[in-house]
């Protein structure tokens, strides 16, 4: 039902996931740019949606390529040009970003290269900005602390001047890396930062649109992992009740993440049932996903731990042994 379901929001789309014919020999302008503008639009609500299937990995590798099938074979002037580097740089950065998600890092390092080039060569800083964020959640999912935090360094510095809202995102992501390396002074600095960036920021600015998931709800979303990082279960409580309250309803993958990140959290209180009953609302066709499915093992791992013998963890764990499969 869920590969149907895909297919079914692909074909909505409006895209092919099939390899694209190399465009013939001609001038290329704006109606390029927009065209390939709205297929990758196409595949970011099917993202926010279903998260990084291998599919949705495969089909932005194929829309890389046929946007430098244009370039390849057509002519352009510099400013389209850069701007359809700027696409390619964001579906090959979509690409990785679908492999990161899906807890795939082989592959998504297979992309990084690439993507980095494009980047460079789109003469983007926003697109810039993207690519060294994702690339510090790859080097943190490879155990590459210092690598990850020196990348989200980079993504701030890229953007440092420019615009609040992206320097929000860029705070609470290093807020993160310094958790995660028991720095909790400066993880709480970062994060209070970033809640004043955002606050400063002009939330109706045009910007491209994968950076849309940005809002309060997922600014919480952030506060709330740095916080489970610090073992502030509360705290992480509190950020995750708060991003539930605010998140878009078709973000059921966010979703998903906050719900398996606040089961942690009221295990990490001793809330025996709530935090079941929490890891159980998180629909099946998510539960067995990517970076779902590692919070919830982790998850599993820790309720067994605590309480081996209690009803909770028996029927937890038969429940997620059936939708992990």
């Amino acid at each position: 039902m869920y590969r149907r379901a895909f297919l079914a929001a692909a074909t909505a789309a409006g895209a092919s996931l099939a390899t694209p014919a190399a465009a013939q020999q001609r001038r290329l302008g704006f109606a390029d740019v927009d065209r390939m503008q709205a297929k990758l639009t196409g595949w970011t609500k099917m993202e926010d949606r279903y998260g990084g299937t291998l599919q949705l990995e495969k089909h932005a590798t194929a829309l890389t390529q046929e946007t430098l099938n244009l370039l390849e074979n057509g002519s352009a002037s510099s400013r389209i040009r850069s701007e359809l580097y700027t696409v390619a740089a964001a579906f090959s950065n979509s690409a990785m970003w679908a492999a990161i998600d899906g807890r795939r890092p082989r592959e998504a390092e297979q992309h990084l290269n690439r993507t980095v080039t494009l980047a460079g060569l789109s003469g983007d800083p926003a697109t810039e900005f993207r690519v060294w964020g994702h690339a510090s959640i790859l080097y943190k999912q490879r155990g590459r602390r210092a690598d990850a935090l020196a990348a989200t360094e980079r993504s701030r510095a890229v953007v440092a001047r420019r615009d609040p809202f992206y320097v929000s995102l860029a705070l609470a992501r290093i807020g993160i890396s310094h958790a995660e390396r028991g720095d909790a002074r400066k993880a709480r600095l970062y994060l209070d930062n970033a809640q004043k960036a955002f606050d400063r920021a002009d939330k109706n600015a045009r910007r491209p649109a994968w950076i849309d998931f940005y809002d309060q709800a997922e600014l919480d979303h952030l506060a709330m992992i740095a916080h489970l990082r610090m073992g502030n279960h509360p705290e992480a409580e509190s950020h995750a009740h708060r991003s539930l309250s605010g998140l878009r309803p078709d973000f059921e993958r966010n979703r998903a993440l906050v719900n398996a990140n606040l089961a942690v959290a009221q295990l990490g209180q001793g809330d025996l049932e709530p935090a079941v009953s929490t890891a159980r609302s998180i629909p099946s066709e998510l539960a067995g996903h990517g970076r779902v499915r590692k919070i919830l093992g982790d998850f599993t791992t820790r309720i067994t731990e605590i309480a081996p013998r209690s009803r909770e963890t028996h029927d937890w764990k038969t429940y997620y042994k059936a939708v992990a499969a």
